[in-house]
């Protein structure tokens, strides 16, 4: 958690380390797994804690101005784990650039990911997702803002539900996570738009997990509170994150560390009895 007031995100990735057991299989050993968005922010911090795992990572990112990040975290994970998950050079993660809010992009991210591991995906993780810095009430939102939040946070997580439910292999063990925000509960004025397309991805996670039953495929979703992050600082004033971080029971932000493990956790076996729920990670947040 990050007690102290802090704008700064550093450029360090720590990945943790793989357990020094390595005779015994890993949760998620050699199971693909597609983390959107996880060049920076949260859904670097879940790519790096499932590639701790075992997972073999595609690490997705949206434009050109991400790719280095996404390379630099691809590198961290092959660089760490490579050497004591598998005895070749075969990479274990692979970045791809695509826009989740294109049904196009979105079919050739699960192409490439069969592709460059010779096998379908087991774990879907939609972590992309925009906001409005401006922070207006729904009088001043204008609609081309509006319409730019919900393609990426609802129709892109419309795209990846659906792409994944066609492609995701089925039989056990397999997975979709998406990502949606403690605002959903707590309905702050400023971030209308924002908090409603994070409501879809959780109707529509909800609604998932029924369809796909029969499958073993468990749908949930990760609901952080505030966290350290760029997307959350951009456009907010110092006094509005102190008032964020007086509200925190535990009078602080959230870090990416303390959110990835539940999403690892439902990534794995152990997870297996937990379908179709909204979980908040927001240490008492709302």
């Amino acid at each position: 958690m990050a007690s102290e007031l802090d704008t700064s995100i550093g450029n360090q990735i720590q990945i943790p380390s793989p357990s020094p057991s390595l005779s015994q299989p890993q949760p998620l050993q050699d199971r693909v797994a597609i983390v959107t968005g996880s060049a920076r922010g949260i859904g670097q911090a879940i790519a790096l804690h499932l590639g701790s795992l075992g997972a073999k990572l595609i690490i997705n990112h949206t434009s050109s101005k991400s790719t280095h990040e996404a390379e630099l975290v691809a590198s961290q994970i092959n660089n760490s784990l490579s050497s004591s998950l598998n005895n070749n050079n075969t990479p274990r993660a692979i970045t791809v650039r695509a826009d989740v809010s294109d049904p196009t992009q979105v079919k050739s991210l699960f192409d490439k990911a069969e592709e460059a591991f010779n096998s379908p995906v087991h774990i879907l993780v939609n972590s992309t997702g925009i906001n409005d810095s401006k922070y207006p009430t729904i009088a001043n939102t204008s609609l081309k803002d509006f319409d730019n939040i919900s393609s990426v946070n609802a129709r892109g997580a419309f795209l990846c539900c659906k792409e994944a439910a066609n492609r995701v292999k089925r039989g056990g063990g397999d997975r979709i996570i998406l990502l949606s925000k403690s605002l959903v509960g707590a309905l702050k004025p400023g971030a209308a738009a924002y908090t409603a397309s994070k409501a879809a991805a959780e109707t529509m996670t909800k609604i998932l997990a029924k369809e796909l039953k029969g499958t073993r495929i468990t749908a949930n979703c990760v609901a952080p509170g505030p966290i350290a992050t760029e997307l959350f600082f951009t456009g907010k004033s110092e006094e509005y994150v102190k008032r964020v971080i007086e509200e925190s029971p535990f009078g602080g932000l959230g870090e990416t560390e303390e959110v990835a493990p539940l999403a690892g956790f439902l990534a794995t076996d152990a997870s297996e009895w937990v379908n179709g729920q909204v979980i908040r990670v927001n240490g008492g947040y709302v």
